[in-house]
């Protein structure tokens, strides 16, 4: 069955042809320079030099200035302009969230908690709050409190008369006797600012100074052993059964992270990506002894946020993906090095994994979200190394182990043109043949995430992805690896197999004699489990 997309002469098979895809691209290519004619000769540049001096900031504006133009022409290709804008549309709704946290939390009623002070709300402050509440006409307590909170400033900002300042020529506001709601407002957030109660709301999250030597909250719970251990009974969450025991953060969550962010891009300062430096340019080691390098990717992190932080999220995925194709592979419970390397050092960093998860999912929550995230591992106009993946090239490549290693390798391989089979000693699972396609019959398109998505409670173990499949605990969503295990297993250029050993199922002579030109071990830095004693 051949289906149509929003953009006239396409269809979903043609996303899986090589050619296709160059004709995608040129087509992209059409009317961005038809569109933005003197970007387009910055970035013409850029593509047909890459390597070309440029300063840090350059290459980041001509990135985040593309990113738009490949956001909207997959909503245009994909026909998901609505739901897309939907997302816009919630990430600027909150906006009063961060402005509130800031201006009115963090500079009025944090201050009222210095030296450990206490402070209560009475009972008529609460009604005066409750009344703000009521009148924003939400059941977001959280946002009505917010938005309440930024009508305050607003007024007072409107109120205040202004005045020139003595001998300098500048308005300053006169000082004003302080409003009621304000003054109730502020000991209502002051109150709650420690509350476990309120430990979901954002506006009252700020960072914790860092302690290298504790960095992890427990108790110690019988004096007598001093070793025992376990965390905070806040924080308990428990195990029943096999379901998902780490939901990851909210889209608010995310949003709030990405808010404590400094877009330090801008300064070339963006050290979560490109590692913490001294003077001298050597990396930084921290207190732990562990060196500073940032993202192994190089993923650009304060870009993607820049993208999101106005709500483009396919934007901001197509920028992550520049580097990290296999984001589902990564984020969170998976990958710290950037956080390690935030140029915040003396307080708690921005949470990067958490972001780049909610990225992909916010993604993979649109119609066709599934659909996006393959092409763009297949096509992304941003990667002007390689936009768009080559034929093949007649020279054949075996990949041993389908770990992260092995399927990453065999992704950046395909996209070069070579024929690969991947082959893992577990035992994989095969996916429906429909939604997988054949030689001759394209795959069925995946409209929405659920249709592959399933409750670890239920979800098959697959045996693709190594570690991540058998060695990672249900803190950790395992669907993305039925993402990536299904993106692959879509590329005509690459036959992946289970149950089979390298050196055992397979000698190193029969792999030539199958006709590799090259065998790649991915099969992991393993050692025998010896138990080292001393000699007695």
């Amino acid at each position: 069955m051949t289906t149509a997309l929003g953009l006239p002469g396409y269809t979903f098979e043609d996303l899986h042809r090589p050619d296709r895809l160059a004709s995608l691209y040129d087509r992209f290519s059409e009317e961005v320079r038809a569109t933005d004619p003197a970007f387009w000769l910055e970035w013409d540049a850029y593509r047909r030099a890459p390597d070309a001096p440029r300063p840090p900031l350059a290459l980041s504006n001509l990135l985040i200035g593309m990113a738009p133009h490949v956001s909207r022409f997959l909503q245009r290709l994909f026909d998901v302009g609505a739901p897309a804008e939907a997302i816009a549309e919630s990430t600027r709704a909150q906006d009063d969230l961060f402005r509130f946290k800031v201006d009115f939390v963090r500079r009025r009623a944090l201050p009222l908690l210095k030296g450990g002070a206490h402070v209560s709300a009475s009972v008529e402050d609460n009604a005066i709050v409750e009344r703000m509440i009521a009148d924003q006409k939400t059941s977001d307590r959280e946002l009505a409190v917010a938005r309440a909170g930024c009508a305050l400033l607003d007024r007072e900002r409107s109120a205040s008369p202004q005045s020139l300042a003595p001998g300098t020529g500048v308005q300053s506001a006169s000082p004003q006797s302080p409003s009621p709601d304000v003054e109730a407002l502020k000991r209502w957030c002051a109150a709650r600012l420690h509350d476990r109660a309120y430990r979901s709301w954002v506006v009252f999250r700020f960072p914790e100074t860092l302690d290298y030597w504790n960095l992890v909250d427990v108790q110690r719970p019988e004096p007598q052993f001093p070793e025992a251990m376990r965390g905070p009974d806040w924080r308990l969450r428990r195990r029943d059964g096999f379901g998902l025991t780490d939901p990851r953060f909210t889209r608010r969550e995310s949003l709030s992270e990405i808010h404590y962010c400094v877009l330090c891009h801008e300064r070339d300062k963006d050290s979560c990506s490109k590692g913490l430096h001294d003077r001298d340019g050597r990396v930084v080691v921290n207190p732990l002894g562990i060196a500073l390098d940032g993202c192994p990717l190089d993923e650009k992190i304060s870009e993607m946020h820049a993208l999101r932080k106005v709500g483009d999220a396919v934007g901001a995925l197509a920028l992550v993906m520049i580097d990290n194709p296999m984001c589902p592979g990564t984020g969170h419970r998976i990958c710290n090095d950037c956080m390690k390397s935030c140029i915040y050092q003396k307080q708690e960093p921005v949470n990067i994994p958490q972001i780049e998860t909610t990225v992909l999912t916010d993604v993979l929550s649109l119609p066709w979200g599934v659909e996006i995230y393959g092409l763009l591992t297949r096509w992304n106009p941003l990667n002007v190394r390689r936009p768009y993946a080559l034929p093949y090239n007649g020279k054949n490549v075996l990949v041993v182990g389908l770990g992260p290693a092995g399927y990453t390798l065999a992704h950046y391989l395909v996209n070069e043109g070579f024929g690969v089979v991947g082959v893992d000693a577990l035992k994989i699972e095969p996916l429906p043949r429909d939604i997988v396609g054949t030689d001759d019959v394209p795959p069925r398109p995946i409209r929405d995430w659920s249709q592959i998505y399933r409750s670890l409670d239920v979800r098959v173990l697959e045996g693709f992805g190594g570690v991540s499949e058998y060695g990672i605990t249900v803190r950790w969503d395992k669907n993305f690896l039925t993402l990536l295990y299904l993106t692959l297993a879509r590329r005509r250029g690459l036959r992946m197999y289970g149950g089979i050993r390298f050196g055992g199922t397979i000698p190193i002579e029969d792999a030539w004699a199958h006709g590799f030109d090259h065998v790649a071990v991915a099969s992991g830095a393993g050692r025998p489990t010896i138990i080292d004693l001393k000699k007695t």
